[in-house]
């Protein structure tokens, strides 16, 4: 069995690998937890609190408050746990789309149309 060779980095991209998958498994367990809308209801509650409850490091609970989606994968975030916490605030793809290109909504949408991504 041969051994994969390591991924080639991709300018601007963080890598979710296991480092990353374990640097940020409070922060997705948390995430996670927004399936429930009582968990989405005591969130907006208490943020702070709900934080806590789940462990989340300094890093990541700055990231949460400053409702950044790239800081968020930096401090571990897996996409799709993160679409979990976009939705509490009514963000879509297109929403976290935007805020990873530095474009407004309505540029990255027509970006996306350019490029026959509808």
């Amino acid at each position: 069995m041969t051994t994969p060779a390591p991924a080639t980095p991709i300018e601007g991209t963080t890598l979710f690998d296991g480092d990353q998958a374990r640097k940020g498994y409070a922060l997705n367990k948390m995430c996670f937890s927004f399936n429930e809308e009582a968990n989405r209801q005591a969130f907006l509650a208490d943020e702070e609190g709900y934080m806590r409850r789940y462990g989340l490091n300094a890093e990541q609970a700055a990231a949460i408050r400053a409702r950044n989606v790239l800081q968020l994968i930096a401090a571990g975030g897996n996409a799709y746990y993160l679409a979990k916490f976009a939705g509490i605030f009514k963000l879509d793809m297109q929403d976290i789309g935007a805020q990873q290109t530095g474009l407004s909504k309505d540029e990255f949408k027509a970006r996306l149309v350019a490029a026959n991504f509808q």
